[in-house]
């Protein structure tokens, strides 16, 4: 006991530490997000969270390399994927190359860690689903999804940070509580890793020192993500939850993204075209600021979550827990579709106007 809360104060220690190197490191280098017609932040902000995150990670595993089956590959892996991320930072690298490199990972996974998503469950009451072959191709859309998904989350301060949180906690709460000591003290790991970058991206430590996560961040923790819920989901005999309850666990950032690209393939878009779209966008168009828009989401994302937790502690069935998933969907892409007449009813409401201003107030 002693011995792993002096490992996280030293992981806390380190994390913190490197933000504050990366940070000097990365305005020597141009390793910054400058404000643009789309990004109304101010300055020129270091994008080295997901470095500090990555480095603190890899310091962990080489230390306690049988934390998880596959840490070298997993640590490799993670490495590459944060690589590909920071040329796309500094160079804005073509989003092809960015998902090749994904769907190589995720043949990585399959053959080198014999990780893939080979089995559904019971989810449709007819047994439980063997994937097979089929179960390789929806391993890599699956990875891709998941890394794309986190990615496109990222859109307001301690956003990413905070997802990431309630589903690492979620998951390292039912590993916990099944028997899965192991996981379960790295998902603790991974939430004290972030906690330093979530300090200094909401700006606690003061404006001069914030930083972003960036995209190596954001695909970083959607791969680990992907990789934790395959390891603790797809096991023959031995898995510490069931499929339909990871859906639930990362309900959130998987339904904003699906139905996000839907939309844009529907007008005509490619769907890896930013927009202003995502529910950070929603939840300000209707008069919230951006720490009640990120208390908001935080707070459903725990909300869904949990019932995925639920789910799974009481043993409720999976098709039940399938459809509740499925509805919760098809509600979001129904409040999508009416989202102007939704936003303009609440601001109404709120007596605020399309800037998040009382009606009455002039913008200074």
């Amino acid at each position: 006991m002693i011995n792993s809360f002096v490992d996280l104060a030293l992981l806390l220690f380190f994390s913190t530490s490197s933000l504050f190197v990366l940070r000097k490191l990365a305005r020597r280098i141009d390793l910054v997000d400058k404000p643009d017609m789309r990004k109304h932040h101010a300055g020129a902000v270091p994008l080295v969270g997901g470095l500090a995150v990555c480095l603190s990670l890899v310091y962990f595993i080489f230390n306690n390399p049988d934390v998880i089956p596959h840490s070298g590959l997993y640590a490799t892996c993670m490495l590459v994927l944060v690589t590909i991320g920071v040329l796309d930072d500094k160079f804005d690298i073509d989003f092809k190359l960015r998902i090749g490199v994904q769907a190589a990972l995720a043949v990585v996974m399959m053959v080198m860690g014999d990780i893939e998503l080979s089995r559904l469950g019971n989810i449709f009451a007819t047994g439980r689903i063997q994937l097979e072959t089929l179960g390789y191709g929806l391993t890599v859309l699956a990875v891709i999804g998941a890394i794309n998904a986190f990615n496109m989350v990222d859109g307001i301060d301690g956003l990413l940070g905070g997802l990431a949180t309630v589903t690492f906690v979620s998951l390292g709460l039912l590993l916990f509580l099944n028997g899965h000591q192991s996981m379960a003290y790295l998902c603790l790991v991974l939430t004290v890793i972030m906690a330093p970058y979530l300090l200094f991206n909401l700006g606690v430590l003061g404006r001069e020192r914030k930083v972003f996560m960036g995209d190596a961040g954001s695909m970083l923790i959607g791969f680990t993500v992907i990789w934790f819920l395959l390891l603790a989901s797809q096991h023959p005999t031995n898995a510490a939850i069931r499929p339909v309850t990871g859906l639930w666990l990362i309900a959130l950032p998987l339904m904003d993204m699906t139905a996000i690209m839907f939309r844009r393939v529907k007008r005509g878009d490619s769907p890896f075209k930013p927009d202003r779209e995502h529910l950070h966008h929603i939840f300000q168009r209707m008069g919230l600021s951006p720490r009640q828009t990120l208390g908001a989401i935080c707070l459903l994302a725990t909300a869904l979550a949990s019932i995925g937790m639920i789910g799974e502690l009481f043993n409720i069935h999976e098709t039940i827990m399938f459809i509740g998933f499925l509805v919760c969907f098809v509600l979001y892409c129904m409040m999508l579709r009416h989202i102007w007449r939704v936003t303009s009813f609440i601001r109404a409401k709120l007596g605020k106007n399309e800037f998040g201003e009382k009606v009455g107030e002039v913008r200074s």
